[in-house]
């Protein structure tokens, strides 16, 4: 174990759950004036970089999403103006109020989970509808604890197996598309491969810096004349509808993924370094952004889980107590990139087809590498974790409600069915 390393604790998360953290030794430091000063620098470098890194590396991957339930490229703008607009709001507040490096960021899993996603039977209205809904649980889960407990007690290799079969077919696309648009598409997979052995938390923005080079060459070969009033990003409102299908087929999944996979951690993550997350008010905060996004086409907001260690680890600067300036940076950054992210979207929108889709496969394939080692590490779980894995993979869909659904509930059924029994034996 490196010497920053004091050892390990079971932390447990406000919702109950047991998570191993490893626990950094405190040290004493002076500071002068001077280095109050010169330190500041850290921090607003960290949190520029925990923006940029966490907007960059999956943007792609909300596009895809939110198209997929149905939203038009204009609803899929608004969706991500709305997304990070809050995102940056929430870091400024909660960081200003509790004056620790809490981050927040939109659900990843979540809008792979959407990716994976049929439109549903009420169209975009439905799909915003469980948007809304997604809030108010992740509201109430904050609100009564029980909530939080139940969503504890969902079994963690279920909850990543299911996770894992949705990002399958996301992480396929960059492999698929070599076949088909191989000239532009190789480029961008090289540029990821080489970056991963480099600066592995650049690889994804790099491979995006790499795809735009690639639609800059496309746009300028075509001929293509972009008028700047689109660039401008804009807010489209929906009205939402609450559709029993869209909730539960839509609304449950992205509630367990993004409470599993980014709330959960996120809490673990800021533990490891000291820092006791305020759970119930960024419950609270990322509920709320939730639901007043989700008309204008955001699916969900949670504590950043795997940027959160750049704002809050010994990056941002030797003094703890002063890494709370580098989650401000970052959310102040989101804000910045809130208003060119119109821009963005009409030049991924004039991409080749295939283009975009192997960007985001390649922002997932480390969230897909984590969650199958997750849902096979445990011996005794591996036949109800495969169930769940297969069944999300399939694109199964049984009265309007995806697979993501049925791959949950088949697997609770498998392993209370099998696991259990042959453990009492």
């Amino acid at each position: 174990m490196p010497a920053s390393y004091a050892g390990c604790s079971i932390y447990r998360t406000p919702a109950g759950q047991a998570l191993q953290v490893p626990v950094r030794r405190q040290e004493a430091r002076v500071h002068t004036a001077t280095s109050v000063r010169s330190g500041l620098g850290e921090p607003v470098l960290a949190g520029i970089v925990t923006a940029l890194v966490g907007f960059t590396s999956s943007f792609a991957v909300v596009l895809a999403g939110l198209r997929a339930t149905g939203a038009s490229p204009a609803q899929a703008a608004s969706g991500l103006l709305a997304l990070t607009a809050v995102v940056g709001l929430g870091i400024v507040l909660l960081s200003l109020r509790y004056r620790i490096p809490v981050t927040l960021s939109w659900s990843t899993p979540g809008a792979a989970l959407l990716a994976g996603a049929a439109v549903p039977a009420g169209g975009w209205p439905a799909a915003v509808g469980a948007f809304l809904v997604t809030g108010a649980l992740i509201a109430l889960t904050g609100a009564v604890p029980w909530l939080g407990r139940l969503v504890a007690r969902i079994p963690q290799h279920l909850a990543q197996a299911m996770l894992a079969g949705v990002l399958l077919p996301l992480c396929l696309a960059p492999f698929q598309s070599i076949g088909t648009i191989p000239v532009l598409v190789l480029p961008v997979i090289l540029v990821w491969l080489g970056a991963s052995a480099l600066a592995p938390k650049w690889a994804v923005p790099l491979a995006l810096v790499a795809a735009l080079a690639v639609i800059g060459v496309q746009i300028a070969r075509d001929g293509v004349v972009i008028a700047p009033e689109s660039l401008v990003p804009s807010l489209a409102f929906t009205v939402p509808a609450l559709d029993p299908a869209a909730i539960i087929g839509i609304a449950l999944p992205l509630y367990v993924v993004t409470m599993a996979s980014q709330n959960l951690p996120g809490v673990a993550v800021l533990s490891s370094f000291g820092y006791r997350a305020p759970w119930r008010p960024a419950l609270a905060v990322t509920g709320v952004g939730t639901a007043v996004v989700a008309p204008f086409g955001g699916h969900a907001v949670n504590l950043a889980a795997l940027s959160a260690a750049l704002s809050a680890g010994d990056g941002a600067g030797a003094d703890r107590g002063r890494r709370w300036v580098a989650a401000l940076t970052a959310g102040i950054t989101y804000l910045i990139l809130a208003a060119v992210s119109g821009a963005l979207v009409v030049i991924v929108g004039a991409a080749p087809a295939g283009l975009v889709e192997a960007v985001a496969g390649l922002a997932l394939i480390g969230t897909m590498a984590t969650a199958v080692t997750s849902s096979f590490s445990d011996p005794t779980g591996r036949m109800s974790g495969a169930v769940t894995f297969l069944l999300a993979a399939s694109g199964l869909s049984i009265l309007g409600i995806g697979g993501a659904f049925w791959a949950l509930l088949a697997g609770l059924v498998v392993r209370a069915a099998l696991e259990r029994t042959a453990s009492r034996r």
